[in-house]
């Protein structure tokens, strides 16, 4: 089974784009760091799932 590396490395840019997003957002919201990390578990394993899917 090939990779898709451009997939991949669009895939790693967004995941930096949201968590840099996020934290901009987090600052001026005042969130704590457990629900910035939950809201990074759910990106992440959202991100995950869209992955596979496509790789079928």
């Amino acid at each position: 089974m090939a990779m898709d590396n451009g997939g991949l490395i669009l895939l790693i840019f967004l995941a930096f784009l949201f968590a840099w997003g996020l934290n901009r957002v987090r600052r001026m919201l005042k969130f704590g760091p457990v629900a910035y990390a939950g809201v990074m578990i759910t990106f992440v394993i959202l991100m995950l799932a869209l992955y596979t899917q496509t790789q079928h």
